[in-house]
């Protein structure tokens, strides 16, 4: 694997689901070839989470190539280097999630942003569920967060969700 390049293969197969959403295709498995999907999947990623990108990409310029290229280099090198590219067998799932309106230190969202972060830093969310959705992004504006940061913060403090509430009430 060549790391140094791996911006420019993230960028060009970023485009590419771009390009294939505004011609109209929605099927996913059409979107890359086998070699493409080997490259994601040796770097921690997953085909969805490139067609959640290019989705919200043309519904909401958002979150844009830059957030998802800086999300998926936190998620990569977590993957190669604490999980030594060995993805993950768990997965969450929406249900699995608290509330929409549940609240840690009277911050809302952020419950049920934890366990979706977590799941994404280890490369176990389901299909489902996109981390840097429409609320996480409100969530991350309103509180002046980079996702990609939220992540590595997140990787940082490992389980304690009261340091990372700490943090976000002091960036605020």
């Amino acid at each position: 694997m060549k790391h140094y390049e791996f911006t420019s293969g993230f960028k060009s197969l970023y485009e590419k689901a771009v390009d294939l959403y505004i011609k109209g295709s929605r099927d996913i498995a059409t979107y890359y070839t086998s070699e493409e999907i080997d490259w994601l999947s040796k770097n921690g990623i997953n085909q969805q989470h490139m067609y959640d990108y290019a989705e919200d990409h043309c519904k909401y310029q958002e979150p844009g190539f830059e957030q998802a290229l800086a999300i998926e280099l936190v998620r990569r090198d977590y993957f190669l280097n604490i999980q030594r590219g060995i993805a993950s067998q768990k997965i969450l799932k929406e249900i699995d999630l608290p509330s929409k309106t549940d609240s840690l230190q009277g911050i809302v969202w952020l419950p049920r942003l934890l366990p979706k972060a977590r799941a994404k830093l280890h490369g176990e969310l389901s299909s489902e569920l996109m981390f840097c959705c429409g609320g996480d992004r409100k969530f991350f504006k309103t509180h002046n967060i980079m996702p990609a940061e939220f992540l590595s913060v997140l990787w940082r403090t490992g389980s304690d969700d009261n340091a990372i509430a700490h943090w976000i009430k002091l960036r605020k």
